[in-house]
């Protein structure tokens, strides 16, 4: 006889592992965890009330993700990252997000045009009430719609990979001054872009906002040193 296996707890197990992923991943992108901070197990398993086996499932997918620094005999912690790495991610960014904006412009139909100026809406929204944290995610939710528009799988597939580690990058050049209204108004000319059928200039549009946050971030950068 086969063994039975109760399907109903592994997908709780799975759906826990999910919520604490969530939690830590989002308490990094927007600042609350510092890279350095510890990330104890058995607090985590107490303030989600479950063992410390989904916690360490949990943390384990987010070391995957770099977001989490889980070396051989030390406790986990927030990852650092080194400008080198935000300069290689953003360029391969700016590369793709030209290539999104090609195939939007040649593939997109008018409902998918009228579904970017919402997304961007939003942006507006949240740009007028300086809510950086609405204004990110909103970008976030842009971006979603921009890959399902283009409709090339593989365009999401890569840049869903990256999509953690940027969250954090992305989230801290939102937050640095006028970069929010900046990005708000390239957004816009984005949208112009796209409405006109326009690749190449959408292109060099979507471009020029991915190395405009990375300058952004590397000015803050050497300010920090």
């Amino acid at each position: 006889m086969d063994e039975y296996v109760d399907s109903g707890a592994d997908a709780n197990e799975a759906s826990t592992v999910a919520e604490i992923v969530e939690w830590v991943a989002r308490g990094i992108i927007e600042g609350r965890l510092q890279p350095g901070d510890d990330l104890n197990s058995v607090d985590l398993a107490k303030r989600f009330k479950v063992s410390r086996t989904p916690v360490r499932e949990a943390l384990f997918t987010l070391s995957r993700e770099g977001l989490v620094d889980w070396s051989p005999r030390r406790r986990p912690r927030v990852a650092s990252v080194s400008l080198r790495d935000v300069r290689e991610l953003y360029q391969l960014r700016a590369v793709l997000y030209a290539q999104v904006s090609l195939a939007i412009a040649e593939h997109a139909t008018d409902a998918d045009i009228a579904a970017l100026w919402q997304a961007h809406s939003r942006l507006a929204e949240a740009a007028a009430k300086h809510d950086v944290d609405g204004y990110f995610w909103g970008n976030v939710a842009f971006r979603d719609e921009e890959l399902r528009v283009c409709g090339n799988r593989i365009f999401k597939e890569v840049l869903d990979t990256l999509r953690m580690r940027t969250n954090r990058l992305r989230h801290l050049s939102t937050s640095l001054p006028g970069r929010m209204e900046r990005s708000c108004s390239d957004h816009l000319r984005l949208c112009e872009a796209y409405a006109e059928r326009d690749g190449t200039l959408a292109a060099a549009i979507n471009r020029s906002i991915v190395l405009s946050a990375l300058k952004a971030i590397e000015a803050s950068w050497q300010g920090d040193e």
